[in-house]
């Protein structure tokens, strides 16, 4: 296992490069891309575009070395500071051979994105030790409402070094507000939901699901012994999918987490009840401490979730606690 590297935090005057390892840039209006360079311009960070990143095909992505040859470009460069995905898709698996991991050890950045960037996200951690961030994607900077949130752990996480806590938001959403900004569904937050009992410290592994599925079986796939997990999913796979990708994770070699913490599940996939039941049909996960309902995830707003750093979890029905303490 590689020794574990912070890259250097972000700071004002830095430079962000938007990358397009899954989906295209070219699939969002401009004015979009304007509003979220926008915002990152106003927390004091100048954004480039990888030379590759409006490039589409027809899986809305692009070919696996216009999208390789971005993310080594932004290593390579000494004026750019850090990484973000642009959006998620399906593809992101497809660069994980085809990386310059002594490249990207040599060059420590920050790198954040979610769902499917989390196939990266993971495998850069893997292999390099280096801390990802399963975080929001660059368009999501171009949210006009309740954002604030999203912005603020975004920062604690990529431009502080102090712990930081995954408070509960007051209210979430899922809405399409890609296509309409004003019309917005806000609902109220209940809050972190305890499943199990327990507390726990140890090494963050994790992100969305399915993606961390694809990794099991090759050298990409994180350690996941003495780990807290977390995990998060889409509103594409229901309560037979999640069982069974559930399953397949506890099957996988060395598999002994320590804790587990769920993102919120967007409406209509499946409930607290059955996650619950769900869980209770695995006994590896008996006698851990289990968190549910958190903010990171596919609904807004999110977290972020450092990637191969250390946390800490309280699940008590006197008050829990989600703690990113090395990050």
């Amino acid at each position: 296992m590689p020794e574990r590297i912070i890259a250097p935090k972000i700071q004002r005057g830095n430079t962000i490069r938007v990358s397009a390892p899954s989906f295209s840039a070219s699939i969002f209006k401009p004015d979009l891309l304007h509003s979220a360079a926008a915002t990152l311009q106003q927390m004091g960070l100048s954004t480039t575009y990888g030379n590759h990143s409006q490039e589409i095909d027809q899986f809305r992505s692009s070919s696996i070395e216009s999208r390789v040859a971005d993310i080594h470009a932004a290593f390579e460069d000494p004026d750019v500071n850090g990484i973000i995905s642009v959006i998620g898709g399906w593809s992101a698996n497809q660069l994980l051979q085809y990386l310059n991991y002594d490249l990207i050890r040599a060059n420590p950045k920050m790198f954040c994105g979610f769902s499917d960037v989390d196939a990266l996200n993971n495998a850069i951690q893997a292999k390099t030790g280096l801390i990802t961030y399963s975080g929001p994607h660059h368009i999501f900077f171009g949210q006009e409402r309740d954002f604030e949130y999203t912005k603020k752990h975004f920062e604690k996480a990529v431009m502080g070094s102090s712990p930081f806590k995954l408070e509960p938001s007051k209210q979430w959403s899922d809405d399409d507000w890609t296509t309409e900004q004003q019309k917005r569904n806000f609902i109220p937050n209940e809050g972190l939901v305890v499943i199990q009992d327990g507390s726990a410290e140890g090494k963050v592994v994790g992100g969305n699901l399915c993606t961390l599925n694809l990794l099991q079986g090759t050298e990409y796939m994180p350690q996941l012994d003495d780990v807290i997990l977390f995990l998060e999913e889409a509103k594409f796979s229901l309560l037979g999918q999640i069982d069974r990708d559930l399953q397949s994770l506890v099957q996988s070699k060395g598999f002994k987490p320590k804790g587990l913490v769920f993102g919120r599940f967007q409406p209509n996939t499946i409930s607290i009840s059955e996650l619950f039941e769900i869980l209770r049909t695995k006994k590896e996960f008996k006698n851990i401490p289990i968190i549910a309902n958190a903010d990171f995830g596919h609904t807004d707003p999110k977290g972020t979730i450092p990637l191969g750093g250390t946390a800490k979890i309280v699940a008590s029905k006197d008050g829990s606690l989600i703690e990113f303490i090395e990050h």
